[in-house]
C-alpha cells in the first residue's frame, strides 16, 4: 500500500522531480556573454590600470629613484698549497663554489653589517642619517645590501641599492675594504696561532721520543732481547680488524641504501602527489655540502689508512683522524637526514617500514662495529711491550719530522700576502641607469595587465553575486523543474508599446510575446496526456510576479485554439479580474445588496450557485469567475468540498479551467488550491524573483503533493553575448518577411 502512495506521489509531482540540477560550470559562449555585458567596465579599468602604472613610474623615477653599485671581491682557491712547491692547486667547482657561499654568508651577518654601519665613511652618508635608528638602519642594510657569490667566476658580487648612486658605490666599496682587511687579519691571526701551538707540540714530542729510546733500552735490558727489529714491508692484519673493515664497508653500503631509499621514497611521494621533478629526485646526490663533505670524508679515509699502517690505531694523529672522519660522517649524517627528512613527508607506509628496517640494521651494523672496534682496542693492548714501545719512538720520530717540516710551511704561510684567500676583485663605480623596477617598459605594461585583471574579477564578481532567476540557463541550473516557456521582457518587442500585457496574446497576436505564450501553452499541453491537466493553477513565490499576466494571457491562447476556458480568480485579498474584463450591464446582478456581482467568495459560501457566478469576459470561448468580497477565512473555503466540486462540475462544461491564485510565500491559500487542480505552473520573473525564494515555492508546493509541472521564467531580458537577442532579432525579420508575402 505504501509503494502504491509513492508511486501516486510521483506521478502527481510531475516529470522534473527527480531530475538533479544542472552543473553549475560556465560554458565559453556564457563568458564570453559576461565580458560582452561588462565591456565599458573593463575597458575603463584597463585604462584606469595603464594611467596608474604609468604615473607609479614616474613617481618612482622622479621621487623615489633607486641606484645599484656594484663591486666584486675575488676568493681563491680554499685549499691551503704546499709552500715548498711551485704547483698549482686544483679544486673542484663544487668545492670552490662552496668556499665562496661560506664567505658570502659571513659578509652578510649581522657582525659584520654592524662593523660597517659603525664606520666613519657609512655614518656620512645622506642613508645613513635618513634611517633615525640602529635597527632601521640595519634593516635597511639586510634589504639593500646583496651579497652573491658567482658559480663559475671566483668572484663574490657586492651590490648595494639606494637612492644616491654614489653613496650605492662608496657603501660597496667600504664593505669590500672593511671585509678584505677584518678577514684577512683573522687569517694571520689564526697561522700565528697555529705556529705557537705546533712549537708546543714540537717541543713535547722531543721530550716523548727521548723517553721512548730509554724505554727501548730497558726493555732490551730486561728482557735480553736481541733482534727486536720488525723486517721492513711485513704487515700482519688480524681477523678482528678485517671484521672491523667489513663492518664498516657494510655500515657504508646500508647508509648508501638508506640514501637510495629515501630519493625513491621522495619519487614516490611525487608520484602520489603530482609529477616528479627530477632535481628533487637527485636532490640528496648533488647537494653541495654533502659533495664537499664526501670529499673531505675521502681525505680523511686516506690519511688514516696510510697513518693506520705507519702508527696504528693509539697514535694521536690517528686518533684525531679518526675522529674528524667521524665527525665529518656524522655531518653527513645529519646533512643525509635532513634532506631526508624534506623528501619524506608524503611517504608510502610500506616504504617507511622498510627504510625503519634498514635503520635498525643500521643501529646493530653499528654496534657490531663497536664491539670489533672494542677488541680490536683489546688486541692492541695485548700486544708485546716492545713493539708498543718501538712503536712509540717511530711514531715520535715521524711525528717530530713532521712537526719540522710543518713549522717551515707555516712561517711561509703566515708571511705569505695570499694566506687571507680573500682579495678586492673590482670598486664599485657610480651607476649611471636607475633600477629595473624603475623603467617605464615594465610599469605601463604591468598596470595594463593589473587593470584588465581587476576588471575582469569586478565583472565576474557582479555577475556571480546576482542572486536572480533571469535566464533558462538558471532555471536549469539551480531549480529542479522543467521550464515551460520564456517570455520576454515587455521593452524588447516593439509591437507591445501602449498594449495592455495582460491581454496581449489577443491585442497584439503578432508580437513575440504572443508566440512566446503559445509557446509555453504547447509545452504545457505535452507535459500531460489526454484530459489529466485540464484545471491548471498558476501561482508564484512573491506578490508582482506577474501570475495574473501569465494566468490571463495564457487561458487566451487556449481559447485561441477554439477551447472553451474558464478563467477563475482565487486571489480574494487583491482581485484583478473585474479590472482586466470591466463587467457589462448584463453581468451587473445584485450581489445581496451590496452593488458587486457574485464571485468566488459568493459560490463557496452558497449565496449562489455556478451559474450565476460565471459571467462572459468579452472574448468568445473565455468565462471568469471573480474574486467577490474578501471572506473572513479564505483559505478555509479555498479547501473546502463545495471547491472541489466546483472544479469537478466545470470539467465537463470547460475544456480547460485556469486558476489565478494568491503569492504561495505570503498567503496560504494557494497551497489548499494546488491539491484540487491537475498541475500547478510556478511563474517566475526575472527581474524580481530570487533564487532562494523560486526554491522554497517549489519545495512547499512539492511537499504537498502538488503537481508542478514547470515554471514559466516572464520578463526575460535580452542580455548582450544571450541566445534571447539573436532569437528576438531573428523573429523580428521572419515576421516581418511574413507580413510582406500576406
Amino acid at each position: 500500500m505504501s509503494d502504491q502512495k509513492t508511486e501516486a506521489a510521483k506521478r502527481r509531482r510531475g516529470p522534473g522531480a527527480t531530475r538533479p540540477p544542472a552543473v553549475a560550470a560556465m560554458t565559453p559562449k556564457e563568458v564570453l556573454g559576461v565580458l560582452r555585458r561588462h565591456m565599458v567596465l573593463i575597458i575603463l579599468l584597463t585604462i584606469i590600470g595603464l594611467a596608474a602604472g604609468g604615473g607609479a613610474c614616474w613617481l618612482l623615477r622622479h621621487r623615489l629613484p633607486k641606484y645599484t653599485a656594484v663591486a666584486f671581491i675575488e676568493v681563491l682557491p680554499p685549499v691551503q698549497t704546499d709552500p715548498m712547491l711551485i704547483t698549482t692547486p686544483q679544486v673542484q667547482q663544487n668545492i670552490s663554489y662552496g668556499h665562496r657561499l661560506s664567505v658570502a654568508d659571513i659578509i652578510t651577518r649581522q657582525g659584520t653589517l654592524q662593523q660597517l654601519l659603525a664606520r666613519r665613511a657609512i655614518s656620512d652618508t645622506k642613508w645613513y642619517r635618513s634611517k633615525d635608528s640602529l635597527q632601521k638602519r640595519l634593516a635597511s642594510l639586510k634589504k639593500h645590501l646583496v651579497v652573491r657569490a658567482h658559480r663559475d667566476a671566483a668572484y663574490i658580487q657586492v651590490a648595494m641599492t639606494c637612492g644616491d648612486g654614489q653613496e650605492a658605490a662608496d657603501i660597496a666599496n667600504e664593505m669590500v675594504t672593511m671585509f678584505v682587511s677584518s678577514y684577512g687579519a683573522t687569517k694571520k691571526d689564526e697561522v700565528a696561532q697555529k705556529l705557537k701551538e705546533l712549537g708546543d707540540r714540537h717541543d713535547k714530542v722531543s721530550d716523548e721520543l727521548t723517553q721512548a729510546e730509554t724505554a727501548l733500552d730497558e726493555v732490551r735490558n730486561v728482557w735480553d732481547f736481541t733482534d727486536l727489529e720488525q723486517p721492513v714491508g711485513s704487515y700482519y692484519k688480524h681477523t678482528i680488524s678485517l671484521k672491523l673493515d667489513q663492518l664498516e664497508l657494510q655500515k657504508s653500503d646500508l647508509e648508501l641504501a638508506i640514501r637510495q631509499l629515501e630519493a625513491d621514497l621522495k619519487i614516490l611521494e611525487g608520484l602520489s602527489e603530482g609529477p616528479l621533478n627530477i632535481q628533487i629526485t637527485h636532490a640528496i646526490e648533488n647537494d653541495q655540502i654533502m659533495l664537499s663533505l664526501k670529499q673531505a670524508l675521502v681525505f680523511a679515509d686516506a690519511r688514516l689508512v696510510s697513518l693506520l699502517v705507519k702508527f696504528g690505531e693509539n697514535h694521536r694523529t690517528v686518533r684525531e683522524i679518526q675522529e674528524y672522519r667521524d665527525e665529518i660522517e656524522t655531518r653527513r649524517e645529519i646533512r643525509a637526514e635532513e634532506i631526508g627528512d624534506q623528501l619524506r613527508k608524503s611517504n608510502l607506509a610500506s616504504a617507511k617500514d622498510r627504510l625503519t628496517v634498514y635503520r635498525e640494521r643500521s643501529d646493530e651494523l653499528e654496534r657490531l662495529r663497536q664491539e670489533a672496534e672494542t677488541k680490536k682496542k683489546e688486541l692492541d693492548t695485548a700486544r708485546t711491550q716492545y713493539r708498543q714501545r718501538e712503536q712509540i719512538r717511530d711514531e715520535r720520530r715521524e711525528m717530530l719530522n713532521e712537526i719540522k717540516g710543518s713549522l717551515e710551511k707555516l712561517r711561509i704561510i703566515h708571511s705569505d700576502p695570499e694566506t687571507p684567500k680573500v682579495r678586492e676583485g673590482g670598486i664599485a663605480l657610480r651607476p649611471l641607469e636607475q633600477v629595473v623596477s624603475r623603467q617605464w617598459w615594465v610599469w605601463f605594461p604591468g598596470g595594463t595587465v593589473m587593470g584588465f585583471l581587476f576588471s575582469l574579477a569586478i565583472a565576474f564578481l557582479v555577475e556571480l553575486a546576482n542572486d536572480l532567476v533571469r535566464t533558462p540557463r538558471d532555471v536549469n541550473k539551480y531549480l529542479s523543474v522543467p521550464l515551460l516557456g520564456v517570455i520576454p521582457d515587455a521593452s524588447e518587442d516593439r509591437d507591445v508599446r501602449g498594449i495592455d500585457l495582460s491581454r496581449v496574446v489577443s491585442l497584439a497576436p503578432y508580437s513575440i510575446l504572443s508566440e512566446s505564450y503559445r509557446q509555453c501553452r504547447a509545452n504545457l499541453k505535452l507535459s500531460g496526456t489526454g484530459a489529466s491537466l485540464k484545471t491548471l493553477l498558476v501561482t508564484s513565490g512573491s506578490a508582482g510576479d506577474g501570475k495574473t499576466c501569465v494566468a490571463v494571457n495564457l487561458a487566451t491562447a487556449f481559447v485561441a485554439e477554439d477551447r472553451k476556458v474558464l478563467l477563475i480568480d482565487a486571489n480574494f485579498r487583491q482581485p484583478t479580474s473585474e479590472k482586466l474584463f470591466p463587467r457589462g450591464a448584463a453581468d451587473s446582478l445584485d450581489d445581496g445588496g451590496t452593488g458587486v456581482g457574485f464571485g468566488l467568495s459568493s459560490l463557496l459560501v452558497g449565496q449562489c450557485g455556478a451559474q450565476e457566478a460565471i459571467r462572459s469576459s468579452g472574448i468568445d470561448g473565455l468565462d471568469i469567475i471573480d474574486a467577490g468580497l474578501l471572506p473572513p477565512n479564505p483559505a478555509e473555503l479555498l479547501g473546502s468540498v463545495r471547491m472541489a466540486d466546483l472544479l469537478a462540475e466545470q470539467r465537463n462544461n470547460y475544456d480547460y479551467i485556469v486558476i489565478d491564485s494568491p503569492p504561495v510565500l505570503l498567503i496560504s491559500d494557494s497551497r489548499v488550491l494546488a491539491k484540487h487542480v491537475d498541475a500547478t505552473v510556478v511563474v517566475l520573473n526575472a527581474a524580481a524573483t530570487r533564487r532562494g525564494a523560486a526554491l522554497r515555492t517549489i519545495r512547499e508546493l512539492k511537499d504537498l503533493d502538488a503537481n508542478v509541472v514547470g515554471c514559466i521564467l516572464l520578463g526575460a531580458p535580452s542580455l548582450k553575448g544571450g541566445y534571447f537577442q539573436e532569437q528576438y532579432k531573428s523573429y523580428r525579420r521572419y515576421q516581418q518577411n511574413v507580413q510582406a508575402a500576406m
